[in-house]
This record gives structure tokens, sequence and C-alpha cells, in this order.
């Protein structure tokens, strides 16, 4: 019987226009779905910890159903007519805070829901279809990596019962280099930038967790990449539920000159994942 266990991923949301001008990025997401599905069948529901859903204390969103949350100004009018209102999944949501307060963590559980930008835009491209249930997992801006890494750990086991674990937020993420930069989405990256995301591939290729847990001090520019943590927080849920490793990144772009839209997989499984990806490209 072919192995069900599904990696953890994380990916990078970028500007809301991404929905709109999906790019490389966009494309990827379009193919992850349809490559989960075909190595791993697909997911029962999808729990994500998203950089735009923040709160004191761990908390699961487990609303029956969820709305689509337009949560930015400014952007052109179609976009604000975009929709994924997806089902969600209050009976998961009782074993997932089982598991939180299994590792000595709160978390609380509320009947509430909503899907933010960083959510709904890329299960938009990988399950358009809206018929996976989600379950947000807000979090604290304020835990260190090591402790969302702690929180991400909890979360590990559901992968063997058709869960995926999802972290959405950037890789590198400072909206005023963005807009004094412009906002050509085919700008030539910064040095800085390439500079970082190559750090970050690299640590993790050599699974040198206590170095990515020290990032805002050893990895190349990452205070100008990250002038605060929301946006990378996720990565470490991401990483600490498929903990067992490898981690690899899946994906490699850039959009604006500075606003990394890198992928990443997480745990055993990835190498088959991988293969699906190369084979999707290929076809």
């Amino acid at each position: 019987m072919a192995d069900t266990t599904l990696p953890s991923l994380f990916v990078s949301h970028g500007s809301p226009m991404l929905a709109l001008e999906p790019g490389a990025a966009g494309a990827f997401m379009q193919q992850l779905g349809p490559a989960l599905d075909a190595a791993f069948g697909r997911p029962r529901a999808i729990v994500v910890a998203s950089a735009h859903s923040l709160a004191r204390e761990p908390g699961l969103l487990a609303a029956a159903r969820h709305t689509t949350v337009h949560d930015f100004g400014g952007f052109p009018k179609p976009l604000y007519e975009l929709r994924y209102d997806a089902p969600g999944a209050p009976e998961l949501a009782a074993r997932v805070a089982e598991h939180i307060r299994g590792a000595g963590l709160p978390v609380h559980v509320v009947s509430e829901g909503g899907l933010d930008h960083g959510i709904w835009i890329p299960l938009r491209f990988a399950y358009p279809g809206t018929d996976v249930p989600v379950l947000p997992l807000a979090f604290p801006a304020d835990w260190s990596p090591r402790q969302l890494h702690a929180l991400g750990r909890a979360l590990a086991p559901l992968r063997s019962q058709g869960v995926l674990v999802l972290g959405s937020g950037s890789i590198t993420h400072n909206l005023r280099l963005v807009f004094s930069r412009g906002t050509r989405a085919d700008a030539p990256e910064m040095p800085e930038s390439a500079a970082f995301r190559r750090w970050f591939a690299e640590r993790s290729a050599a699974q040198d967790g206590e170095a990515l847990f020290d990032y805002r001090r050893q990895a190349p520019h990452a205070a100008l990449m990250h002038p605060s943590d929301e946006h990378l927080l996720p990565w470490y849920v991401a990483a600490g539920a498929g903990h067992e490793g490898p981690m690899r990144r899946v994906h490699d772009s850039v959009t604006m000159g500075c606003l990394g839209m890198d992928a990443y997989a997480f745990g055993a499984q990835v190498p088959l994942l991988q293969q699906q990806l190369a084979e999707a490209v290929a076809a």
C-alpha cells in the first residue's frame, strides 16, 4: 500500500496581486495541488498557519464554513470580486487542539472563521474547487522560531492522517523596499535578497536547524529582508511539522526585485513530491 503520509509545506504568497497576476509562483501553486494528489492522494483537510492570522496565543478558527477575507486595500476592483469560501473543519479542530495541548502548549478553539489572503490565494491556485476543508491556525507573532517549530512539531502526527500542514508567508518581506523601488514584477532582484534566499536554501538543505532558528543574527541582510518576523514565522511551523526532514526548496522565484516567492517542503516524503513536480514541469 502506498504511503499516504503528506509532507508539510511553506509557500510565499507575496502581494495580493498574485491572485490576478500568477507569474512563476502562481504557476507553481497550480502544479502543487495535482502533484500532491498524484503522490499522496487528496488531503482530507488543510491546517494553515498564515502570516495574516495572528493572536496572543495559538488559536484554531473552527467555523463550519469560511468566507473570503479581502484584508487589503488600494488594489484593483477585480481582486475584491474573487472568492474562496471553503468548508471548515470543526471536528478536526478538536483533534488538533489535543495534539497542541499534549505538547504542553496553549491553544484556543473558536467557532469563528474566515480565510485571509495568505490562505485563500495559494489555495485558490492549488485546490480551486474549494472541496478540501480548511482549518486556520493563528499564532503569536512574538513567539520565537524555536517556539513555532515546537508548535509545528505538535502537528506532525496529522500528516499520516491525510492532513496537509501548510505555512503561508514570504521568504523575504520588506514592503518599504518594494514600494521605494517601484512595483514592476520583473524588476531585477536586489543582491541582498538573493543572498538571503540563497543562505536560507543552503542552511535548509544542510538540515542546519540551529542556524535557521538564529537567522536574524546569522543570515545575510536578515533585518533588511524581514524588518519584522511575521512573514517568515510560518516557515518554522511547517518545518516543525516535517521535522524528520529533509528540508528542501521546491520553488525559487522573486517578484518586484525583493519579494521572494520561494516554497519549501519538509519530511521524508519530500523526494516523492519533488519527483511529481518535476514530471509536471516536463509534461
